[in-house]
C-alpha cells in the first residue's frame, strides 16, 4: 500500500492559521449575529405588543358583551394600522378588515392553535410564523368587559394582529452578510500574516535542509548564517559546530588515508628492485629444485612460489595505488572482444578447461591489457573456487558488450555477495595465503570502471556464481567528448 505524500510545513502552517482564523472569525460572527438578531425581533416585538396594549386599553370597557359583525368590525378597525392585519373573533364569527400589502390571506384557521388555546384562557400572548416563506409575528389578547359592581372578566372576544417581519429579515441578512464579509476579510488577514510567519520560520528551515544536503554530498565548509537568539539560532549554531568538528575529523581521515596510501605505493615501488632480484634466485632455484635432495628442493620450490606470490601482491598493490592517485589510464584499441577472450585463455592455458559462446564480429574500444586482467581474474577464480563446466559468454547490443563468467559450484553465501568486490576480503578465512591477496576482484571492477562499465556478481537459480563485466562499446573520451 502506497503512502500519501505528507504536507509540507508551509502547507501545515497555513492550515493551522486559516482553520484557526475561520474558527474565531465563526464564533465571533455568529454570537454578534445570534445577539443581533434576537435583540432587532425582540425590539421589534416588544414595540408591537406595547402597541396593542395601548389600543387595547383605549376600548376598555366594551360597550356590549355579545358583540355583532359590526361591533367586531369596529373593534378590529380600530387596532389596525399600514403595517398590521387585525381578526376578531367572537364564538366562531370572525372579521378582517383586508390583508396585508405582501401577505397571503389571513383568516382565524391560519392562527396556531397553542396560541389560539392560550388567548382562549384570557392571556395575551405572540408568536412568530412563517406563512409562504415569509416571517409573520401574531399577537393575540383576549377582550375584557367589566359589568357594574363587578370585577373584568373574559368576554370571549379574541382579537390578533399579525405583522410582516420582513423588513427585520431584511436587517438580519444584512447583518449575516456582514458578518461574513469580515469573516473573509478576517481569514484574508490571517493569509496574509500566516505566509509572513512561515516565510521567517520556513527560511531558517530551507537554509538548513540546504546546508545538510550540501554536507551529505561532501561539502564539508558549507555553514548557516544565523539570525537571532531564538531557538532556530540554536539549531543553527548546533549545525555549524557539528559541521566544523566533521570537517576536522574528516580532514584527518583523509590525512591518515592519503599517508597509507603513500605508504603503501612507496613501499610497493621499493620492494620491486629487491623483488626482481628474488625472482631471478628462485628461478634459478626452480630450475635446481629437482635436483636438490628432498628437504633443500621442496625449500627452493617454496621460495620461488612465495616469491611468485610475494611479485604478485607488490604490483596489485602499485596498480591499487594507481587508481587510488587518479593516475590509472586507458590505452584504448579498436578489439575484437571475441579474439581478445580467446587470446586471455589461450595464453593461460585453459582453453579446454572453459566452455565459450562468443558472438561474432562484435568490436569495441577498449584497452586490451586492462580488459586481459578482468578475464584472467574471474575465469582463473572460477577455476580454482568453482566446479566445472565454467563458461565465458559474450553478448552485444548496440551501445554496450556483455561478457558472462559462469562456474557450476556451489556459489556465493548471500551474506559474502556485498563484499566480493572489497580489498583484501576473501569469502573463507581460512583459505591460504598462496590462494590470492584479495585484490584480484577490486582491480577488476576498477578496471571496469575505467571504462565506464561495471562488474556485477550473483548466484544463478540452478547454482553456481556468474559474474558479470558489462562495457560501452564506445566509451566516453576522458576530455569529455565521446570515442
Amino acid at each position: 500500500m502506497a503512502l500519501r505524500p505528507s504536507p509540507g510545513l508551509r502547507t501545515r502552517l497555513l492550515s493551522a492559521f486559516a482553520l484557526l482564523c475561520v474558527v474565531t472569525a465563526a464564533a465571533v460572527a455568529g454570537g454578534m449575529y445570534v445577539e443581533a438578531r434576537n435583540a432587532i425581533l425582540e425590539r421589534t416585538q416588544d414595540a408591537a405588543v406595547n402597541t396593542m396594549r395601548s389600543r387595547l386599553e383605549a376600548l376598555f370597557p366594551l360597550p356590549t358583551a355579545t358583540p355583532g359583525p359590526a361591533e367586531l368590525g369596529g373593534i378590529a378597525r380600530s387596532l389596525i394600522d399600514e403595517d398590521t392585519h387585525t381578526i376578531a373573533v367572537y364564538h366562531g364569527v370572525q372579521w378582517q378588515p383586508g390583508g396585508l400589502p405582501n401577505a397571503p390571506p389571513l383568516d382565524a384557521g391560519d392562527i396556531p392553535p397553542k396560541l389560539r388555546h392560550t388567548v382562549a384562557g384570557g392571556v395575551m400572548a405572540w408568536q412568530r410564523v412563517e406563512w409562504h416563506g415569509a416571517p409573520f409575528l401574531v399577537i393575540g389578547a383576549p377582550l375584557l368587559i367589566a359589568e357594574r359592581g363587578q370585577a373584568p372578566r373574559v368576554s370571549g372576544i379574541e382579537v390578533y394582529t399579525v405583522r410582516s417581519l420582513l423588513s427585520e429579515q431584511r436587517s438580519i441578512n444584512e447583518l449575516a452578510a456582514r458578518a461574513w464579509l469580515t469573516g473573509g476579510a478576517a481569514l484574508a488577514f490571517a493569509v496574509v500574516l500566516a505566509l509572513l510567519a512561515t516565510r521567517g520560520v520556513l527560511r531558517p528551515v530551507r537554509e538548513l535542509g540546504r546546508a545538510a544536503r550540501l554536507l551529505g554530498e561532501g561539502e564539508l565548509r558549507v555553514r548557516i548564517e544565523m539570525r537571532g537568539s531564538d531557538e532556530l539560532a540554536d539549531v543553527a549554531r548546533t549545525f555549524n559546530n557539528t559541521a566544523a568538528e566533521l570537517e576536522r575529523h574528516v580532514m584527518q581521515l583523509r590525512e591518515m588515508e592519503a599517508d597509507a596510501r603513500r605508504f603503501v605505493a612507496d613501499v610497493s615501488h621499493e620492494l620491486r628492485t629487491p623483488l626482481a632480484a628474488l625472482t631471478a634466485v628462485a628461478d634459478i632455484l626452480d630450475e635446481e629444485a629437482d635436483g636438490l635432495p628432498e628437504p633443500a628442493g621442496r625449500a627452493a620450490r617454496l621460495v620461488s612460489q612465495e616469491t611468485l606470490n610475494l611479485t604478485g601482491l607488490v604490483n596489485d598493490l602499485i596498480e591499487i595505488s594507481r587508481f587510488d592517485s587518479g593516475v590509472a589510464a586507458l590505452a584504448l584499441n579498436e578489439v575484437d572482444v571475441a579474439e581478445l577472450v580467446r587470446a586471455t585463455l589461450r595464453t593461460r592455458g585453459w582453453p579446454e578447461r572453459v566452455h565459450t559462446e562468443l558472438a561474432s564480429e562484435v568490436t569495441a574500444r577498449l584497452d586490451p591489457r586492462r580488459v586481459d586482467v578482468i578475464l584472467a581474474n574471474l575465469v582463473g577464480n572460477a577455476l580454482r573456487h568453482g566446479e566445472p563446466p565454467v563458461s565465458v559468454r559474450l553478448r552485444a547490443g548496440q551501445d554496450w558488450i556483455a561478457v558472462e563468467v559462469r562456474d557450476h559450484g556451489p556459489g556465493l553465501d548471500e551474506a559474502v555477495l556485498p563484499h566480493v568486490f572489497d580489498r583484501f576480503y576473501k569469502a573463507s578465512a581460512a583459505r591460504a595465503r598462496s590462494e590470492g591477496s584479495g585484490l584480484g576482484l577490486a582491480i577488476a571492477r576498477e578496471n571496469a570502471r575505467l571504462h565506464r562499465g561495471d562488474l556485477t556478481v550473483t548466484n544463478a537459480p540452478d547454482g553456481g556464481a556468474v559474474f558479470t563485466l558489462r562495457l560501452p562499446r564506445r566509451p566516453p573520451d576522458p576530455n569529455g567528448g565521446s570515442e
